[in-house]
């Protein structure tokens, strides 16, 4: 099956998304990951100000058949999160490159996005 893995966007192998403005850095799950994890029920992400590390957890998708820890591509403040998954979390499903994304985080550096996989690197390792 082939997966819509856009190419603006970096990648982390735990598939997680990322994209950038050049102040704030958005983040979601990747089309891949919202299938595997079948229809999404509930996700619980953290509050506006709160730091977050890279490679850490940062809240949790629950679906009708897991609940998966998000991971933080990088290091920084949330300065947004989608508060329209917490009333309609199928948001992830329906379009987890658009309305679907999770938080938006100000980067505490620029380097660590661009360690993160492009969207070929991210594409091999889903086969």
């Amino acid at each position: 099956m082939s997966f819509d893995v856009p190419t603006d966007r970096r990648y982390l192998e735990s598939h997680e998304w990322t994209t950038t403005d050049g102040d704030t850095v958005r983040v979601g799950i990747t089309d891949f990951a919202q299938d595997e994890l079948g229809d999404v029920v509930f996700v619980e992400l953290p509050d506006v100000g709160k730091d977050v590390a890279k490679e850490t957890e940062f809240g949790v998708v629950e679906s009708i058949k897991a609940v998966s820890d998000l991971i933080s591509p990088l290091s920084g403040t949330v300065v947004g999160v989608n508060e329209d998954l917490f009333d309609a979390p199928e948001l992830v499903n329906e379009d987890p490159y658009g309305e679907g994304w999770m938080l938006e985080v100000e980067p505490s550096g620029a380097e660590e996005f661009d360690d993160l996989l492009i969207a070929d690197e991210y594409r091999d390792q889903t086969g």
